[in-house]
């Protein structure tokens, strides 16, 4: 099954253009397709003095024009850890396909999972705390030995393996992302599409 590229922009893990407070430790991106440039990415990380609680916050503003091909989307993600544990993980769509939403939050004994996502719908639960998402993978290579993260889209887990020279390979259901690190910072974020891949880069 051949899906649209409205469904792999979607499921990237973009990032926040918000103006980040002081002490936030911010990473942009841009985002091409074929060799265009047609969005930007910006992950941000906050983690206040003396408190146990960390903010992940990914968003992206992101427009594609192909010749009759228009695409509009506005995408965030929004992780809350405290003791290093996900409390909760929000994500929220606007396309001009519509709107869309995952949410995935503990409830003291399991997480209760829903996303309602572009032709893609999921409810689940998840007994096991949640201690790494996709959203770290922006500021540092996963530790090693780290086996999965998970994918706030989807409401599911990325299988990670550790390749060679700073590359990770994320793997679930068939698709497959490339993150990149030099010196333990993401370079380069490839999400591999049948039709094209988009590339991630770092800005500096």
């Amino acid at each position: 099954m051949r899906l649209s590229p409205l469904f792999f922009l979607l499921a990237l893990p973009l990032a926040a253009r918000a103006q980040a407070p002081p002490a936030a430790e911010v990473r942009r991106y841009g985002i091409e397709v074929a060799g265009l440039r047609v969005g930007t990415m910006t992950a941000t990380r906050q983690a206040p003095a003396g408190s146990s609680d960390v903010t992940y916050s990914l968003v992206s503003d992101v427009r594609v024009n192909f010749l009759f091909y228009h695409l509009r989307i506005y995408y965030q993600v929004i992780n809350h850890f405290r003791n290093g544990q996900l409390l909760l993980s929000t994500v929220a769509a606007h396309t001009n396909q519509g709107d869309f939403a995952s949410r995935a939050e503990w409830l003291g004994d399991h997480y209760a999972i829903v996303a309602d996502q572009y032709k893609y719908h999921y409810r689940g639960t998840e007994t096991q705390p949640i201690r790494y998402a996709v959203t770290n993978m922006f500021f540092g290579e996963p530790p090693a030995g780290q086996a999965r993260a998970f994918a706030e889209y989807f409401g599911d887990f990325f299988t990670l393996s550790q390749g060679e020279n700073g590359a990770w390979q994320a793997v679930r259901d068939g698709r497959e992302d490339e993150y990149q690190y030099a010196n333990g910072q993401l370079i380069t974020l490839i999400k591999k599409n049948p039709l094209k891949n988009f590339i991630i880069r770092l800005e500096q």
